[in-house]
Order: C-alpha cells, then sequence, then structure tokens
C-alpha cells in the first residue's frame, strides 16, 4: 500500500468507469447468463460486503427475496437450487469468500463477481462477471470498489422484471463528477481535510439507499491514513450516535438525501458539530461539495466516496499514519 498509488488510482476513476459505461452499454458483460432465482444471497467481505449490500437491497426493493451476507458468517442459508448465490471478490482469493463460495458450488447456481477471472472464486461458478478495473497500484480498492457497485446494479437490474437499464448512463455521469470534483480539490480539499480530521476521529452519515458511500469512506480513513473513522446511517445515528455530539469534538462527512436528515442536523447545529455535506447544501453544514448529478441516485452511488478518498490521501501523504 502506498499513497501515490493510490492518487494514481483515483485519477483514473473516470476513465476505467467511462470504459465500463462502454462495456455495459454494449452489453459485453454476461449478464444474461444469469438466471433468475427465488432467492438471492451476495457473499462479500470489506468493499465488496458494502456494495453487496446496495445491490441486495435495491433487489428487494424490486420485490425480491434478497439478502447480502459476510462470507465469513457461521450462519449462512443452506444450499437450495432455488437460491442464486452471487459471490464477490475483487482479487478472487479472498479467503472467506472463496470458502463460502465453495459450500454452494455445484449444489445451487452460483456467479463470481471479480476482477480475476480464472481465480479461485470462480471455481464451480456457472457464470463469472468481470469487474473491468484494473490493478490498483495503491493498494486500496476504489475503483474497484465502484466497478463492483455498477456490475452488481446492472445485475440487479438484469433480475428484475420491467426495470429499464440505467447503470451505464450512470457510469458516465459519475465518471463527469468525479472529474468534477478532482479538478476542483484545489478549492475544496484543504478546508475539508482540516474540517473532518478532529482529535477524537471521524464520523460518516449516509441513508439507507447509500448506506455504502458511508461504509466505504469511513474504510478510506481508516485504511490509508490509519484514522479513526466509523459509519452509520442516518435515521439509526439519532439512536445510536447522537450521543456523542455532547462528549466529542464530533467531525461528520454527511451524506444527504435521507427523511430523517432534519433530525440529525438538529443535533449537530444545537451541539455545535462540523458537518461536510457531500450532495446538497444543509442547513448548518460548515462546507458543502456538490457536484454534477448529485442528486441522482446511482450517481451518487458511484461519486460519493471520491471526497474521502481524497482527504484520505491528503492525510496520508502528509504522514498522518
Amino acid at each position: 500500500m502506498n499513497p501515490d498509488g493510490f492518487l494514481a488510482d483515483i485519477e483514473t476513476i473516470p476513465r476505467t468507469l467511462m470504459g465500463l459505461a462502454e462495456s455495459l452499454a454494449a452489453q459485453s458483460l454476461p449478464l444474461d447468463q444469469v438466471l433468475a432465482a427465488p432467492s438471492v444471497l451476495l457473499l462479500g467481505m470489506g468493499s465488496s460486503g458494502y456494495a453487496a449490500g446496495v445491490a441486495a437491497a435495491r433487489l428487494r426493493s424490486n420485490g425480491y427475496s434478497a439478502v447480502a451476507e459476510l462470507a465469513s458468517s457461521e450462519l449462512l442459508p443452506p444450499p437450495h437450487p432455488d437460491l442464486l448465490v452471487i459471490a464477490v471478490s475483487t482479487s478472487g482469493e479472498s479467503a472467506e469468500t472463496v470458502a463460502a463460495a465453495r459450500r454452494y458450488a455445484g449444489r445451487c447456481p452460483v456467479v463470481a463477481v471479480t476482477d480475476a477471472p480464472g481465480s479461485a472464486v470462480t471455481e464451480g461458478a456457472q457464470t463469472v462477471l468481470p469487474l473491468l478495473a484494473g490493478p490498483e497500484s495503491g493498494g486500496v480498492a476504489c475503483r474497484s470498489y465502484r466497478h463492483t457497485l455498477a456490475v452488481l446494479l446492472a445485475l440487479a437490474d438484469r433480475l428484475s422484471p420491467g426495470t429499464a437499464p440505467t447503470v451505464a448512463d450512470a457510469c458516465r455521469r459519475a465518471a463527469d463528477a468525479t472529474t468534477d470534483l478532482l479538478d476542483r480539490r484545489g478549492s475544496w480539499l484543504n478546508d475539508a481535510s482540516e474540517l473532518l480530521g478532529g482529535p477524537n476521529g471521524t464520523w460518516v452519515v449516509g441513508p439507507a439507499a447509500r448506506l455504502a458511500s458511508a461504509q466505504q469512506s469511513a474504510l478510506m480513513l481508516r485504511e490509508g491514513p490509519r484514522r479513526g473513522a466509523q459509519s452509520c446511517e442516518t435515521g439509526d445515528w439519532s439512536h445510536v450516535d447522537v450521543y456523542l455530539t455532547k462528549t466529542l469534538d464530533y467531525r461528520m462527512l454527511f451524506f444527504p438525501g435521507s427523511p430523517y436528515d432534519d433530525e440529525l442536523l438538529r443535533w449537530t447545529a444545537d451541539r455545535r458539530s462540523v458537518v461536510v455535506s457531500v450532495g446538497a447544501a444543509v442547513a448548518g453544514a460548515q462546507l458543502t461539495l456538490g457536484y454534477p448529478g448529485d442528486d441522482n441516485r446511482d450517481v451518487a452511488l458511484l461519486t460519493d466516496t471520491t471526497v474521502a478518498e481524497l482527504v484520505a490521501h491528503h492525510w496520508w501523504a502528509a504522514g498522518s499514519n
């Protein structure tokens, strides 16, 4: 892992997202080989697990019985011919995901989602969906995280009757939005890094439909610069995290869009917490970082984490670890 490679990976995101958009639009990925099943189980760890959670929620909202589980869980459902298993691992070698996929291979349909065709996670899989993200020289899953999200969302569209495929367009728009944030970083990165870098750590909060944006952003702050960072869902925040604003120097990276934003923002304003908003402007935020398309859920999912990634690199390169 190294910060220079990490920055290079971030700066390459617009190009690889555009490439993925072209592949999705041309129907180059074997999505049509994945047959619908009554139930869907998505398996992954870390960033792959975050992306799987978004896809499972999307499938449920479309009427599917779908869940995402950590591949390391000892409480996974039993194999069944009516269960479609989607094993997600960028490297294809995540020990937990490989072991879980082997449990289901030959006993129910298995799809491997990976950037490494021919890797261990593909053994026994009926279909392999490539991520097309390419190697990440920084050793941090930033580009591959977005590609995993996009491929899983495209698969969710494929499995949901009557759902129009929109992910290719979202990839294009997210590439443009990421370029916008990168091009303007000189005007916001120092301020965001200072505002979010409190003595007690950083909290990242987002709505349920984009919880992965908060989870992945917190991971970026932990993985590179080794800073304390935690994630939370907006509505749940008032039940589990609000207490910390009373006693800590509370610094929040915030993704708006939940029906429960106002309740959270009332508490942060009353207790003078620091809020950096990514997307829409919100009351009381010390800094707002909007970007083109931030009102579109899928564009936001594929763009939100850019802010945390650049802040993480800023801290990491400065020797904060």
